[in-house]
C-alpha cells in the first residue's frame, strides 16, 4: 500500500512538473514570436504610437503629384478577435504613388449586445510603414456596434512618392477585437498574414 502511495505521488509531482513547464513555453512563445519577426522582418507590426494617430500631415506628404510611371499593389487582410466578421470590401488595388485612395472594411457584430471595439493596423515589408500615409481611417478611434449591427468602414490613403523602388506591394492588416468591460487588456500589435 505505501508503495502504491509512493508511486501516485510521482506521478503526481511528474504531471505537476509537465504542467508548469508546458505554461512556461506557452508563455514564453509570444516574446520568441516577437523576436523571430524582428530578426527575420516578417509580420512587421507598427509601432505603437503610430496607431490611431496616423494622420495627414501636408509636410509629411511633400510633394502630392501622382506618380504614373509606378503602380504599387496594395494587398487588404483582416483578422478578428472576438465576436466579429471582419473582412476588406476587396482584396487589392493597384495604386500609384501620390494617389488617393479609398478601401471599405466591414465589420459586422456577432453578439445580442453592444460592444466597443478597435482596429489595429500593421504593414508589410516594415519599409513601407512610413511611406504609407492614412488620412482617413476607422483604426483612429473605438467604434461602437449595436446588436447584430453590419458597418462599411473607410480607409483613405496615400502612398508616398518616395517609397523604394524595389517595393512592388504593400500589406496592410488589421486586427479588430473587443475592448471595454470584462475584458483582457489592449493586445500589443496584430499578427500580420499576408493575403491570399
Amino acid at each position: 500500500m505505501a508503495g502504491l502511495q509512493t508511486l501516485n505521488r510521482q506521478i503526481l509531482l511528474k504531471l505537476l512538473i509537465v504542467s508548469v513547464m508546458m505554461f512556461g513555453f506557452g508563455y514564453a512563445l509570444v516574446p520568441m514570436y516577437k523576436a523571430l519577426c524582428e530578426v527575420t522582418g516578417i509580420n512587421v507590426l507598427t509601432n505603437k504610437n503610430d496607431y490611431g494617430v496616423r494622420a495627414y500631415s501636408p509636410n509629411k506628404v511633400g510633394n502630392t503629384q501622382v506618380d504614373y510611371s509606378r503602380v504599387i499593389t496594395v494587398e487588404f487582410d483582416s483578422n478578428s478577435r472576438g465576436p466579429f466578421s471582419f473582412r476588406p470590401l476587396k482584396n487589392f488595388l493597384e495604386v500609384h504613388p501620390g494617389e488617393m485612395m479609398q478601401i471599405d472594411y466591414q465589420v459586422s457584430n456577432n453578439l445580442d449586445r453592444a460592444v466597443q471595439a478597435q482596429a489595429i493596423p500593421s504593414y508589410a515589408p516594415k519599409v513601407a510603414t512610413e511611406y504609407f500615409t492614412k488620412l482617413e481611417c476607422f483604426c483612429f478611434q473605438q467604434q461602437t456596434l449595436a446588436a447584430h449591427e453590419t458597418k462599411t468602414m473607410p480607409v483613405v490613403f496615400i502612398i508616398d512618392a518616395g517609397l523604394p523602388q524595389d517595393v512592388k506591394t504593400i500589406t496592410l492588416s488589421y486586427t479588430f477585437f473587443e475592448v471595454g468591460e470584462g475584458q483582457h487588456a489592449v493586445p500589443e500589435a496584430p499578427k500580420s498574414k499576408v493575403a491570399s
